[in-house]
């Protein structure tokens, strides 16, 4: 009797190590899947133009090639414009749509850059409203290197 006991009090033993094993490799499992290698890259940039009076500052957060962020345009006498950006990165393009007030109304406008090195040059071209939304005609038409250029500098 006391070695069946014994058997039993060994077995149950056993079956909880066993236990502690099979929990200790799921969660070594768990934190590769959530490390760095494995998981989605996020990455967080701002850039910054600085002439004369004017004063232009884009932040964005990356994950993979979606992109997000905030964007402010304060031009010597004109009407500071500062919002949010959502939109793509494909190549060294960035295309954003970018929602915000400006005299007291809201509005959403397209904005492309262009990324060389640690610059982005904003592009323009004409643009159409469509459906509330302001937008390039033609795509292919945008210019690169007339406008606003913003370095890459310290995020706050």
């Amino acid at each position: 009797m006391i070695m069946r006991k014994s058997i039993l009090l060994l077995a149950g033993i056993a079956g909880i190590i066993a236990a502690c094993q099979n929990k200790t490799t799921e969660q070594k499992a768990d934190s590769l899947a959530k490390s760095p290698d494995t998981a989605a890259m996020e990455s967080k940039a701002c850039y910054i133009s600085l002439k004369n009076r004017d004063t232009v500052s884009l932040s964005l957060n990356q994950v993979e090639d979606a992109v997000t962020g905030e964007l402010s345009y304060n031009l010597f006498e004109k009407d500071k414009n500062t919002g949010t950006v959502a939109g793509i990165i494909k190549g060294d393009t960035i295309s954003l749509d970018y929602s915000f007030l400006s005299e007291g109304s809201s509005s959403v406008r397209q904005v492309i850059f262009l990324k060389k090195g640690d610059q982005l040059i904003e592009g323009y071209g004409p643009s159409e409203e469509k459906n509330g939304k302001t937008i390039f005609k033609d795509r292919t038409a945008v210019k690169f290197g007339e406008g606003i250029i913003l370095s890459k500098t310290d995020c706050k």
